[in-house]
């Protein structure tokens, strides 16, 4: 007969479990500390030595790393999904930009669908809350609080898709693009009236998941993003004429 005697599970496997969940499904986020030991130790109700034990076997896989004087932080494993090369190679043409564009409008419809369908009244309240944040930020001048709320927002909506893969991938797509890689975010926020629009377009998608209208919330990311699109051609393009203009100019300085 094929069976066997059931093995008890060692306390430090059944932890190294439950902390590789909270990663794999973005709870625990890239960065992010852990609570010191003592408390993590009651929170889990395991053994100090226990959890040590632990804690060694997951940085060994590479999960966490520990940072003198500061404590055990989940480690930046999305930085290595993009090889350095890769990255520059983005940066240098503009056609990454808009391909870029593109494949968030494919993945984040196909989440705003599936969030719409499979959220739970909890995932829901989360992107109710991150909108309401981006509301309030909205009123401000400086619009680096909104800028970074606009990328929670989607981030939400990838997260309630429940869908692990996507949402590691597009958590790296995310973190290219805070860093400048495909173009600097502050020129969708640098007009108010674009930052108005920009904002109407989250409602009516955070309006359709509230909903639940999945055909209708794909198609508000589409249109989103189909805005962004846009507003970047059309700066890429003044940008462009402005050059060419500035030569005109020295040109007719020096005559």
């Amino acid at each position: 007969m094929p069976f066997q005697k059931v093995q008890p599970e060692k306390l430090s496997t059944s932890v190294v479990r439950q902390i590789e969940l909270l990663i794999l499904r973005g709870i625990l986020r890239p960065g992010e500390r852990l609570p010191a030991e003592r408390e993590l130790s009651e929170r889990l109700g395991v053994s100090r030595p226990s959890l040590r034990e632990a804690i060694s076997s997951l940085q060994d896989k590479g999960l966490l790393t520990s940072k003198a004087g500061a404590g055990i932080f989940v480690t930046d494993v999305l930085g290595g999904a993009f090889t350095g090369v890769l990255v520059q190679l983005f940066a240098a043409h503009d056609e990454a930009v808009f391909d870029y564009i593109s494949f968030r409008r494919d993945m984040e419809g196909l989440a705003a669908e599936r969030a719409a369908t499979l959220a739970s009244a909890t995932d829901l309240q989360v992107i109710q809350t991150v909108f309401n944040k981006m509301e309030a930020a909205h009123s401000k001048r400086n619009p680096t609080d909104e800028a970074r709320l606009d990328a929670d927002f989607h981030l939400a909506i990838i997260e309630a898709s429940h869908n692990v893969i996507m949402l590691h991938m597009m958590r790296s797509m995310y973190q290219l693009l805070r860093e400048g890689v495909f173009y600097n975010r502050t020129i969708m926020f640098k007009h108010r009236t674009t930052r108005s629009e920009l904002l109407e377009q989250h409602r009516t998608i955070n309006n359709a998941l509230q909903t639940r209208d999945a055909e209708g919330a794909r198609a508000a990311v589409a249109s989103h993003l189909d805005y962004v699109e846009q507003a970047l051609s059309d700066h890429q393009k003044f940008e462009k004429n402005e050059a060419i203009a500035q030569q005109r100019f020295t040109h007719e300085l020096s005559r």
